[in-house]
């Protein structure tokens, strides 16, 4: 027999034979690769913070060169660009807790100490409903006494917190040390960021054939450039939507500025679904206050989502990560389904880097799509 397709037979056999295995054992297969998960967590940690810093860190690298020249001083650059990324993130979460987070915890405790009123709103509401419809009334009793049933337990486990502390502290020093590790690594990424690539690519040649070292580079620099464009946009966009609406609520119910604000950004995070679910949670707080509120909030935040997303949004973010609409809803549907919240996080990025393959591809076979 041919030694070329022994080895072809051969190498058939054992992916077939690993894939079984695989699939036969997947239980155990999962469970090892979170175990290897764990042990590299404070690596993938250090890559994300040094990823999300990656485009800070060349924008100070680029001033600073500028500034220094291309002398001596000019080494210095890259140190200083890393110190300066780092002192910014640092200034931003700084300004997180001095500013955003004592008002999200009074938007909270106001919330929580109308929340008696709020549920005999609803009741009233509930109650005047049925008589119009001559229907039976719902009796919201039982939902006031499970709240006070839910703060009293947390206050429970509060008070027996003596028994909890040892898992705790175990966990917290586990987690420092883990922070502290990943921001180890990701500041030695970005120091170090033109040697790891020079290493990489290195290893790239020495072991890869050269067909294969091309489009793989090529597939690795699109996927950085997608996650970053997508990185940077969702958070710009959040912060920018996050904003305004908190100052738009201060004209509508400023003591739930700070929370529906909160609730409003962080939703603009997930993709498509996001808008949706911040709307209907805002929307349902301040129901609880009055329905008048609550329409005035989605009208305002309908607006305020069109003007943002057509006017404010282009303008600060710039081109997308070119992908259609109807795959970006079909992405997100998907990995949510598949992978759940993580999913809906990075199926747009990924589903981008794959259309953009095959666009490319598709383009190679046949030519360029005519107009």
């Amino acid at each position: 027999m041919d030694k070329k397709l022994f080895k072809s037979i051969l190498l058939i056999l054992t992916y077939a034979i690993v894939l079984v295995i695989v699939l036969v054992r997947l239980d155990a297969v999962g469970a090892a690769l979170g175990a290897l998960l764990g042990i590299f967590r404070p690596i993938l940690l250090g890559f994300a913070l040094a990823f999300v810093l990656n485009r800070p860190c060349e924008f100070f690298l680029r001033r600073y060169r500028k500034l220094l020249g291309s002398g001596r001083g000019s080494r210095a650059a890259r140190p200083l660009a890393v110190v300066t990324s780092y002192l910014a993130l640092i200034a931003a979460v700084a300004a997180l807790f001095a500013f955003v987070m004592p008002r999200l915890v009074r938007s909270i405790q106001t919330f929580v100490s109308r929340l008696g009123e709020y549920i005999g709103n609803i009741q009233g509401w509930l109650d005047s409903l049925p008589n119009e419809l001559n229907l039976d009334s719902p009796d919201l009793t039982s939902l006031n006494e499970a709240l006070n049933k839910l703060f009293g337990g947390a206050l429970d486990f509060l008070s027996d917190l003596g028994p909890h502390l040892l898992n705790f502290t175990g966990s917290l020093i586990s987690m420092v040390v883990t922070g502290v590790l990943a921001l180890a690594f990701s500041i030695y990424m970005l120091s170090s960021k033109n040697t790891l690539l020079r290493q990489c690519r290195r290893l790239l040649d020495a072991y890869v054939p050269k067909r294969v070292a091309g489009p793989l580079l090529d597939v690795v620099h699109l996927t950085s450039a997608t996650f970053t464009n997508f990185v940077t946009g969702q958070l710009i966009e959040a912060c920018i939507l996050g904003g305004l609406c908190a100052a738009g609520m201060l004209f509508i119910q400023a003591d739930y500025a700070a929370l529906i604000g909160v609730i409003v950004g962080v939703c603009a995070l997930i993709p498509v679904a996001g808008a949706y679910v911040g709307a209907i949670v805002s929307a349902l707080l301040l129901l609880m206050v009055s329905p008048l509120k609550a329409l005035t909030f989605l009208v305002f935040l309908v607006i305020l989502q069109q003007v943002e997303g057509n006017v404010i949004y282009p303008k600060v973010v710039g081109t997308s990560i070119g992908l259609p609409g109807i795959w970006v809803l079909a992405a997100v549907t998907v990995g949510g389904g598949l992978f759940g919240l993580w999913g809906i996080l990075f199926s747009v990025p990924v589903a981008s880097v794959l259309y953009t393959l095959l666009r490319r591809d598709v383009a190679k076979r046949l030519g360029p799509a005519k107009p």
